[in-house]
C-alpha cells in the first residue's frame, strides 16, 4: 500500500493539471518538466530619463602659431600619434634669424665696450656714470639676444602633450599667424561626456554620482559626474555637466551617446529576465501552481541588471518559472529543481 501511494499521487497531479472532458481524453498526457522557479517581488526602481550627450577628450588643444610666418613643413596627418615635444610644424625664419645675428653682434660690441670702460674707470679715465651706462648697455644686449632666440624658437611648433591629431587646418606654404588654428590634438586615453541636463533633472545630480551610458551600437558603460555648472543657459534652460569615463573605454571622441539620468524612485514588480518567453507577438510567463504550469500573458518592461520589470499580467508573490520555461505548455506537470 505504501509503495503504490507515490504512483497514485503523481497520477492524480497529472490528471489535475489538465482539463477534464472529451478534449482531455483525446490528448496524451505531457511528461513532467523539470524547472526552476523564483518568487515575483516588488522592488523600488529608479525612474530614469534618457538625455543625449557627446563623448569628448578630457585633454584637447587647438595648435596655433605665436608668430606670423610661412609654413615650411607640416608633416602630420589625421590620426597620427604624437608625443609631447614632437615637432608638428616649422615656419620660415629668415627675418628672425637676421634679428638673432644682429643681437649677437650687439652683444659682442656691448661686451667689449663694458670691458674697456671697466679698465678706464679703474684709472679714473672715465666717470663712474659712464661705466654704469656701458654696463647697462651690456645687460640690454643680453636681453635682446635672449628675446631673439626665443622668437626664433617659435618657428618650431611642438606638441604640448601626447595625443592624436584629430584635425589639420593648414598646409605647407600657408601663412601662419596668431589666432589662426593649424591643428587640433586630443588625448584619447582620457575621455569624458558632455551633456546639457534640463533644470527639472539637475537637482537630482551630485558630483561623483555614477550614470549609465549607452551608445548607438549598444556599448554600455558607467560614467562618474565630475563637473556640474552652477549656471544654466537661460534660452534652453539646461545646465552643462561633464562625466568622466573609466580608462580603456571603447568609446571615441565625438561619439553620440545617451545618459540615463535619475528622476525619482517607483515600485515595480520584477522577475528574472529568463522568465520571459516570446512566442510570435506574445510575451509569456509560466506560473508554478498546484504542481502545474499556468501560462500568463504579460506586458514586459525594461531589463535592468538581469531583472525584468513586469508591467501587467503577474501578481507579487507568485512562483514564476525561470529555467525551462521556453519548452513548457499550459497545464503541464512540473517538477521543481532544488
Amino acid at each position: 500500500m505504501n509503495r503504490s501511494l507515490p504512483i497514485l499521487l503523481a497520477a492524480f497531479a497529472a490528471v489535475s493539471c489538465h482539463k477534464s472532458g472529451d478534449d482531455a481524453s483525446r490528448s496524451p498526457a505531457l511528461p513532467a518538466a523539470e524547472v526552476k522557479t523564483t518568487t515575483a517581488e516588488t522592488r523600488e526602481l529608479p525612474l530614469k530619463e534618457e538625455i543625449t550627450a557627446t563623448v569628448r577628450a578630457r585633454t584637447r588643444a587647438v595648435i596655433e602659431a605665436k608668430i606670423s610666418g610661412r609654413i615650411l613643413a607640416l608633416d602630420v596627418t589625421l590620426g597620427k600619434i604624437v608625443k609631447q615635444g614632437d615637432t608638428l610644424a616649422t615656419l620660415e625664419a629668415l627675418e628672425l634669424q637676421a634679428r638673432l645675428e644682429s643681437a649677437k653682434a650687439t652683444l659682442d660690441q656691448s661686451t667689449r665696450d663694458e670691458q674697456r670702460a671697466a679698465s678706464l674707470v679703474a684709472t679714473n679715465a672715465i666717470s663712474k656714470a659712464d661705466y654704469d651706462a656701458a654696463k647697462a648697455r651690456l645687460e640690454v644686449a643680453k636681453a635682446g639676444l635672449a628675446e631673439a632666440r626665443t622668437m626664433l624658437g617659435y618657428t618650431t611648433i611642438t606638441a604640448p602633450f601626447a595625443g592624436v591629431v584629430t584635425r589639420r587646418l593648414a598646409d605647407q606654404g600657408d601663412l601662419a599667424m596668431p589666432g589662426k588654428p593649424l591643428l587640433e590634438i586630443e588625448d584619447p586615453t582620457h575621455l569624458q561626456i558632455e551633456a546639457d541636463i534640463p533644470e527639472a533633472l539637475i537637482g537630482g545630480l551630485k558630483t561623483g554620482a555614477s550614470l549609465d551610458v549607452l551608445t548607438g551600437s549598444g556599448v554600455a558603460a558607467k560614467a562618474a559626474v565630475s563637473e556640474i555648472s552652477p549656471a544654466g543657459d537661460p534660452n534652453s534652460r539646461t545646465f552643462p555637466v561633464k562625466l568622466d569615463l573609466p580608462p580603456g573605454s571603447a568609446m571615441r571622441p565625438g561619439q553620440f551617446v545617451r545618459l540615463d539620468v535619475p528622476v525619482r524612485n517607483y515600485r515595480a514588480l520584477v522577475v528574472p529576465a529568463s522568465a520571459l518567453v516570446r512566442r510570435g507577438q506574445m510575451e509569456i510567463a509560466f506560473i508554478h501552481a498546484d504542481g502545474c504550469a499556468r501560462m500568463r500573458l504579460i506586458r514586459a518592461g525594461r531589463v535592468r541588471d538581469g531583472m525584468l520589470e513586469v508591467l501587467a499580467g503577474l501578481d507579487g508573490g507568485e512562483s514564476v518559472v525561470t529555467e525551462g520555461a521556453e519548452k513548457l505548455t499550459d497545464g503541464q506537470t512540473l517538477t521543481v529543481k532544488p
